[in-house]
């Protein structure tokens, strides 16, 4: 067991309506969910001690979202560079300051115009080696990984559909969701290649908003029993990686189980991060729940339906992971025991497991 392992809890949550144009600055709508992130956690802005947030230069930072909230005292804040990969592992950070006694209630924000402004699709891949192969952007640098990925396991469109429109039909429900329109195989095929074989479809979207959590040591509300973050040459970095399908989960699935003393079997809401379809099996059968053989039949019969109930990222809106956080808390509130949290970034990333 980590020593931080149920020492923290997440208190609260908030979120700002998801849109494509917000016509508002990263600032105020990080202060909108940071405020109802507080008034979830029934504690005043003031109250607040600790201020995270994970950027890649396109938010705002987190001493400008305190003086913006009237905090005027913090005594641990950061920006931490990075995007997906930190998703999950924030919770981490928070967790350690609420247990060394650096923080009480840490506020833990992401605030971007995803759409509007700074889009991820012009994001760079890192490695200058990916562009001299044309990989200019992560798309076409994970559509490779998804090519192959397919090709091992025997899946098909029909089943990265299978993804897609169960994302669609779990968020037809959730008035946050911008896609909830059901979405039929014909019409699938039909939606225009982003880049082999990934279709637009199978993409992520990208969104303007903002999401906020206070971690508190006030132990009411679901604990943080373990974070991990980690992994290897993969799909970050094809050109020195003996198996390029290989995403974080593949890294870090094993250290999570180790970490938390808990089994696949335990987890009772995976909130996993779909930034493409594909990697929705991935992390299936990288996390242990379903086998590589069973896929197939696992997606087409839609037993993958209790994953994301909210449509996570292909479907709800994009918020860098954090709404997918979000999303485990209510889970958890609504009397799920056990959650399953997920951050990815290619071959490197984190998971956390929430116990009610």
């Amino acid at each position: 067991m980590q020593s931080f392992a149920g020492c923290a809890a997440v208190a609260g949550i908030g979120m700002t309506t998801l849109s494509r144009r917000s016509g508002r600055t990263e600032l105020e709508l990080a202060a909108q969910a940071c405020r109802a992130a507080c008034a979830d956690a029934g504690i005043a802005p003031g109250e607040v001690d600790g201020l995270l947030s994970y950027h890649m230069n396109d938010s705002a930072p987190v001493v400008q979202v305190a003086r913006a909230l009237g905090v005027e005292r913090l005594r641990w804040h950061n920006d931490i560079a990075g995007g997906g990969t930190q998703a999950a592992s924030v919770l981490g950070d928070a967790a350690m300051l609420v247990h060394a006694g650096l923080a009480r209630n840490v506020l833990v924000f992401r605030a971007l115009n995803g759409r509007s402004g700074t889009r991820m699709n012009t994001a760079s891949t890192g490695p200058l080696e990916h562009h001299t192969y044309g990989l200019a952007g992560p798309i076409p640098l994970f559509a490779m990984a998804a090519t192959r990925y397919l090709h091992d396991t025997g899946l098909t469109a029909e089943h990265l559909h299978a993804v897609v429109a169960q994302s669609r039909s779990n968020a037809a429900t959730n008035p946050r969701a911008l896609r909830r329109e059901p979405l039929e195989l014909a019409a699938y095929l039909d939606k225009p290649y982003v880049c082999t074989p990934l279709r637009t479809a199978d993409c992520c979207q990208e969104t303007d908003g903002a999401c906020a959590l206070v971690v508190s040591g006030v132990l009411d509300g679901p604990r943080i029993r373990a974070v991990v973050r980690g992994g290897g040459p993969g799909c970050s970095s094809m050109d020195r990686s003996p198996d390029v399908t290989a995403v974080f989960s593949a890294y870090v699935a094993p250290m999570l189980w180790a970490a938390s003393g808990m089994r696949p079997s335990d987890v009772e809401a995976a909130l996993l991060y779909d930034a493409y379809s594909w990697l929705v099996p991935r992390q299936l059968e990288d996390f242990g729940l379903a086998a590589r053989a069973d896929l197939g039949a696992y997606l087409l019969e839609r037993r993958h339906a209790w994953v994301n109930p909210h449509g996570g990222l292909l479907s709800e809106g994009y918020v860098h992971g954090l709404n997918n956080v979000a999303q485990a808390v209510r889970e958890l509130r609504a009397g799920r025991e056990t959650a399953l949290v997920t951050g990815f970034g290619g071959s490197y990333g984190s998971a956390a497991l929430l116990t009610r």
